[in-house]
């Protein structure tokens, strides 16, 4: 029974090995040739459609070996904060926790929740808080983060950040119906997360 078992799970991990990796498909598609003879045999005159694949921008060849620095694009939708700027390392807010990106990390998506994005160039750090947004970090050290909202945390209020926690969370204590509770939350979690940034 065990030498049957350890042949079924060698025969498995074998054709997981032959799977290929996203990053070994090559970067510039492959155009289907046997679909491309179908098509003239049957409509000669027309081109062959093109596929979604065929619009898209060849992806970028990953390095061989890992980069120095790490090239961040920080955008929001009225302006770009950072845009291919070379930097040590950031640490975004992930909903999972945070996440601490430097140069050669696994590409990743992340979704971002209300807090502090650290950008490290050196000694110099800089910090910014953010309501909500996506980092994608690309195989060859590229992090483009997106955020809704984001202000840098030396230019928050204390005071204003402590009477909206103050007003939000009595709209949460006096709401009656679902969406009051929902809206009245996030008021909550966003200022709680400003008045963390605010005090350290």
């Amino acid at each position: 029974m065990f030498r049957q078992a350890s042949r079924l799970l060698a025969r498995t991990t074998a054709s997981r090995r032959s799977r290929a990796f996203s990053s070994d498909v090559p970067a510039t598609p492959a155009q289907d040739s046997n679909f491309i003879e179908s098509w003239t045999k049957v409509v000669p005159n027309l081109d062959p459609p093109k596929t979604p694949s065929s619009f898209m921008a060849p992806r970028p060849a990953t390095p061989s070996s890992i980069p120095t620095k790490l090239t961040v694009n920080f955008v929001l939708p009225y302006a770009s904060e950072l845009s291919g700027k070379e930097v040590d390392m950031v640490i975004v807010p992930a909903t999972t926790g945070q996440m601490g990106v430097l140069p050669g990390h696994v590409p990743t998506i992340a979704e971002l929740k209300p807090g502090i994005l650290s950008v490290h160039e050196g000694n110099d750090v800089t910090k910014y808080f953010l309501s909500s947004g996506f980092a994608l970090i690309h195989a060859n050290s590229v992090a483009d983060i997106i955020a809704v909202e984001a202000v840098p945390v030396d230019r928050l209020d204390p005071a204003l950040v402590q009477k909206g926690l103050a007003d939000f969370t009595q709209k949460l204590s006096s709401a009656t119906t679902d969406l009051e509770k929902a809206e009245a939350q996030i008021g909550v979690d966003v200022h709680s997360a400003m008045n963390s940034a605010i005090t350290g």
